[in-house]
């Protein structure tokens, strides 16, 4: 990835790379302070392949030091911007990090610096020049703040970078060229079936390639303006960025979404390609009173994923951009993003309802799920696949590696299905997971939360649907004996601890479970709250 930025700069140089709000950032300004953050990371003595976290949200500083960890030769492992404390404190330490790079004081309710001691209680006392010692996090040696003034454990991003002016240029060029295409460029957290995320390992290699693929299918120039809401802690956002980043074109993106800052500037910057890519997104903009307004005449392709959307919201696109081709897409975190998407000479009722066909270099079987047996076209199964794009393998998890991994292929846990002319479909997930507004959330890790409260005996979380988000949780509950809990205070208990997008909506007390011969029924939970708080559609 460090040697595309390096290529890119010199072909396209004063061309616009980046367009924020409020920050312009051309190829050659890219170029610059992506070396600047290497030359920092060697000076600190980041070795080829050492671990460094990204803590931050969407900002040009993520975008510059996460290209620099790149040219390093180090691995980047994007951290959620989301998280809490304790969800920060178990990928510091399986991550193995030797430095965190982490925003500061945003808001008087926002402080990075603050989380990441809440995270790390052993920095308390500890002096940045001395070295860190922490039980928590062995491996990590530095924690490196964009704020000016941090705690006294960490170091301030501005003396970070001026040590790194002593390291020559030549040397960057040099860790750059030693990169083997299949060394891992980043670890990506994505959650599992299990309380605790995996951290997928991506190479250069998959990156790269399947952006260039992705590139390709979206028939991508230079002339191309890419705008993305979507985090870049998240391979949503790193997918679309790359991909045009190799192109030449721009990349325009917001620090969070506001339909009406994202309309302004889909207008006055031209955006030829959207990736909005979930209902609350596309609902937000086509609703916002200057959507009328907005000349949205450039934009040629939209990321609209159609087919696994509620259908109101596809009418509504539709007579909002009638120009404008949308596509459909399936993808995952372990397949450096997508997989398969549309032609953008397909039909639009296939592109609507289907997820498009693999791009070039994968290969997709869909699978009996009991059997192990090719499935027949339009036959549902689970999703393996295989390629030079893929996971190398989760971190630290060689048994997890082995449960995905086998004789080359990767089971993905996806229900899905390939009709006679190759159309792949998502049809849901084998595993116990959920949706929610695009983050990948796993019912036990909430679980394990509600289940530290001392009035909870059991605790079960299904997915509840929902128009914005797709899915929320909620949670059923068995309380212990003589113990009393409300729904606010079980929900209560949750927040601060874990990711809002993780808390449950709803939380109900039951006495008798849904059972089969040995496990809960989960389905039977989701029937019944569906019941309840939706009497109609039940």
């Amino acid at each position: 990835m460090g040697a595309m930025i390096r290529a890119s700069a010199k072909e396209f140089d004063d061309a616009e790379a980046l367009v924020f709000p409020d920050q312009r950032i051309s190829y050659r300004e890219l170029d610059r302070s992506a070396r600047r953050w290497a030359r920092a990371l060697i000076a600190l003595g980041v070795q080829p392949g050492e671990h460094v976290g990204l803590l931050m949200p969407t900002c040009v500083d993520f975008i510059e030091a996460f290209y620099g960890i790149a040219m390093a030769g180090a691995v980047a492992v994007p951290i959620n911007a989301r998280y809490q404390a304790h969800e920060l404190a178990y990928v510091t330490r399986d991550a193995d990090l030797v430095t965190l790079i982490t925003a500061g004081r945003l808001t008087d309710s926002l402080d990075y610096c603050e989380r990441v001691i809440a995270a790390l209680p052993s920095l308390t006392g500890q002096i940045a020049a001395q070295g860190l010692d922490l039980p928590e996090a062995p491996k990590l040696r530095h924690i490196i703040s964009l704020d000016e003034v941090c705690d006294a454990a960490m170091m301030s991003a501005a003396s970070v970078l001026m040590q790194g002016v002593s390291v020559p240029q030549s040397d960057v060029d040099v860790r750059i060229d030693a990169v083997d295409p299949q060394d891992t460029a980043m670890i990506l957290y994505t959650s599992g079936t299990t309380s605790s995320p995996k951290g997928a390992l991506i190479s250069h290699r998959g990156q790269v390639g399947n952006s260039r693929n992705l590139g390709t299918r979206y028939e991508c120039t230079a002339a191309d303006k890419v705008w993305s809401p979507l985090p870049i802690f998240h391979i949503a956002g790193i997918l679309p960025m790359t991909m045009i980043l190799d192109r030449g074109g721009c990349y325009m993106t917001v620090p969070h979404f506001e339909p009406g800052l994202a309309l302004a500037m889909l207008g006055r910057e031209g955006a030829t390609i959207a990736y909005p890519s979930f209902v609350t997104i596309m609902q937000d903009l086509i609703n916002h009173p200057t959507f009328a307004q907005t000349d949205l005449s450039r934009l040629r392709v939209m990321n609209s994923n159609f087919a696994v959307q509620p259908a109101w919201i596809k009418e509504a696109v539709k007579a909002a951009m009638p120009h404008t081709i949308q596509v459909g897409t399936y993808g995952l975190t372990e397949a450096a993003g997508t997989v398969s998407t549309s032609r953008l000479s397909d039909t639009y009722e296939t592109r609507t309802e289907r997820c498009g066909y693999p791009l070039d270099e994968w290969e997709m079987r869909i699978l009996n799920a009991e059997t192990g047996a090719p499935c027949g076209a339009g036959e549902h199964g689970e999703i393996v696949l295989r390629g030079p794009n893929m996971l190398k393998g989760y971190h630290n998890a060689p048994e997890k590696t082995a449960e995905a991994l086998r004789d080359g292929w990767f089971y993905t846990g996806d229900v899905g299905s390939i009709d006679a002319d190759g159309n792949v479909m998502f049809h849901g997930r084998t595993k116990d997971m959920l949706k929610v507004g695009g983050e990948n959330v796993a019912a036990a890790e909430i679980e394990a939360m509600l289940q530290s409260h001392p009035a909870v005996k059991l605790a079960q979380v299904v997915g509840l649907p929902d128009d914005r988000y797709v899915e929320v949780p909620a949670a059923f509950v068995e309380l212990a004996d003589g113990e009393n809990a409300t729904e606010a205070e079980l929900i209560a208990h949750c927040k601060g601890k874990l990711a809002s997008f993780k808390i449950p909506r709803h939380v109900r007390a039951i006495q008798e479970w849904p059972m089969s011969t040995s496990k809960i029924q989960k389905f039977k939970l989701r029937d019944m709250l569906i019941a309840e708080l939706q009497p109609d559609t039940a």
